[in-house]
């Protein structure tokens, strides 16, 4: 099958959702049985955008279309947090408790209906702007230290870039990139060093995205730990160690919608049929770790 054809299927939760939450707020609806409002159905998680693990807790989050959920260390099923249905495009856990998001408000909330960048100190519970509220919406977040690096389109001309940020998403610089990027993943042990996927293929900076090269791996969801790993539009798991050649490692078992990191090294895939699964091996091997079913709130 075509290259192009492959990534067609790995871009399928986010095409639909930059058709759909492109040009206005969030289509979430309120919370049933709240007293002036209509009753309603929760409709749960819907398109999974975006995971982190909360170092404070081991606490796994899961950045959907339909708000932010969480899966407690002991827990299989992730639960809706604090009752919302914030669309969170890009998201990323920085620290203990501590959030960056981007992406569109609760319908009920009374916000432009691109977020720019937002950030949460209370693991989710409740966001405040940063910078660039009503301007953008950043589709992929990464961040390491006060660098943060964000793809994603401007309100005003719907054209999407990358900005980068050294103070923590206070002030942004436009980079370049060599095509439209579905992935981002940060050196932690360099800021500067960055890699991209695009819808055919992977990229690296060694200046904080000024200038681009190309990496021998194929296009796909990016995490970065000992090395570069890249799970493909089919699921299939490869890993690039010292930006050297992509080789093949395992597979996820079905298609992925979301790849991140833990802060012990750990991987962890999201399915678009709503699985979570963890590796503790680079991607040779997965095991299930939440299934995000539930629409209880916490």
């Amino acid at each position: 099958m075509a290259q192009t054809t492959l990534m067609t299927a790995l871009l399928g939760a986010m095409t639909v959702a930059l058709t759909a939450c492109g040009g206005g707020g969030a289509r979430s609806e309120p919370r049933a049985g709240s007293a002036d409002q209509p009753t309603v159905d929760d409709p749960g998680p819907i398109h999974v955008h975006g995971l982190g693990s909360n170092p404070k807790d081991g606490a796994l989050f899961v950045a959907t279309h339909t708000g932010l959920f969480r899966a407690a260390a002991n827990q299989k099923q992730a639960v809706r947090v604090a009752g919302r249905f914030q669309d969170t495009m890009g998201f990323t856990v920085v620290g203990p408790d501590r959030f960056l998001g981007s992406g569109h408000p609760d319908g009920r909330e009374k916000l432009p209906p691109f977020l720019g960048l937002i950030e949460s100190r209370d693991a989710g519970q409740s966001w405040q702007p940063v910078s660039l509220l009503g301007k953008r919406d950043f589709h992929v977040l990464e961040a390491a230290g006060r660098r943060i690096y964000g793809f994603g389109s401007d309100f005003e001309t719907r054209e999407q870039g990358l900005l980068v940020s050294d103070d923590g998403g206070r002030s942004w610089s436009a980079r370049k990139v060599p095509e439209t990027l579905i992935s981002l993943a940060v050196d932690p042990d360099d800021p500067d060093r960055v890699v991209a996927s695009g819808q055919r293929a992977v990229f690296v900076s060694d200046d904080a995205g000024r200038r681009w090269l190309p990496l021998d791996a194929p296009a796909g969801l990016l995490a970065w730990t000992d090395a570069v790993t890249i799970v493909d539009a089919k699921g299939a798991v490869h890993a690039s160690e010292h930006l050297g050649r992509a080789r093949p490692q395992g597979k996820v078992g079905g298609q992925p919608a979301a790849l991140d990191s833990g802060p012990e090294g750990e991987l962890y895939v999201a399915l678009h049929d709503g699985a979570i699964k963890r590796s503790d091996d680079g991607g040779r091997s997965w095991s299930l770790r939440s299934t995000p079913t539930s629409s209880g709130n916490q």
